[in-house]
């Protein structure tokens, strides 16, 4: 399960989202993500959906790598999808009725746009850090906190520090396989027993963990500093980021994605 998490990492390819400036597809997720919370209507899903499909198509990642970061938040998509579905009450008649377990019409449609969000949210997020690598990503959010060192800010490091963090997610995750399959190997059983023995079967896995996360940081830091790292003041570039064509074609399909969700919630 953990070596299916895939938010933080990212596949080479010459696709078109691949091409496109990373300050745009940084604004388009942004953007995607305020959308799946602005729909309130499964008419405005449908026109999510024929969206994301059309921006995996087209930055051809297979959809396997998609399918495997949806697999970790199955769990929590289920409790989501109980929770909304049992704890929301309606104006009309139960649906379904037993003892104290009442299913109300408003409960499942609330229920389905719960996990829906959470999906999509998932998928969008996985799409950007799956198409573009990491010097781009720290490029792109650098730019666009640039305005903010007008205020004392520093856009650089806050940058470094955000893309440093995600991309960290994938080789922590790998790390935390190896110890528990070294850990297993030796007898640890993590498998059996109920969800609170199976919790703290996990606790001898975090003390090797950090160590390793500290060990890891520290060689980052020492590789950072033995480039002569000094921050982003005077800092060049051998890539400059340039929009083209396809940035506003991408830019232009966003509003119109935002313009059918509004036009969706404001008639049913």
């Amino acid at each position: 399960m953990i070596k299916d998490i895939t938010i933080g990492q990212y596949i080479p390819g010459e696709s078109f989202v691949h091409k496109l400036d990373p300050r745009v597809k940084i604004l388009i997720s942004l953007i995607y993500i305020v959308d799946l919370f602005i729909v309130s209507n499964f008419k405005g899903y449908i026109f999510i959906t024929i969206f994301t499909l059309f921006s995996i198509i087209i930055s051809k990642v297979q959809f396997r790598y998609i399918y495997k970061g949806l697999k970790p938040i199955l769990v929590l998509a289920i409790i989501t999808a109980l929770l909304n579905m049992f704890m929301t009450g309606g104006n009309n008649p139960p649906l379904f009725q037993w003892k104290f377990i009442t299913i109300y019409r408003e409960g499942l449609i609330l229920a389905a746009f719960m996990v829906l969000r959470l999906v999509f949210l998932i998928i969008g997020t996985s799409l950007l850090t799956l198409t573009t690598s990491p010097i781009e990503l720290t490029d792109g959010i650098e730019k666009l906190l640039n305005p903010l060192k007008k205020i004392g800010i520093p856009a650089h490091e806050l940058a470094m520090m955000m893309t440093i963090a995600l991309r960290f997610i994938p080789t922590l995750m790998d790390e935390t396989d190896k110890i528990m399959k070294a850990q297993m190997a030796r007898g640890a059983d993590f498998e059996s027993g109920n969800l609170m023995q199976r919790a703290k079967s996990l606790i001898p896995i975090l003390v090797p963990l950090f160590i390793s996360s500290f060990r890891r940081a520290d060689e980052l830091a020492m590789a950072m500093e033995s480039r002569c790292y000094r921050g982003g003041e005077g800092r060049t570039r051998m890539k400059q980021l340039r929009l083209t064509n396809k940035d506003l074609i991408a830019s232009f399909f966003t509003v119109a994605l935002v313009s059918l969700s509004i036009w969706s919630r404001m008639w049913h």
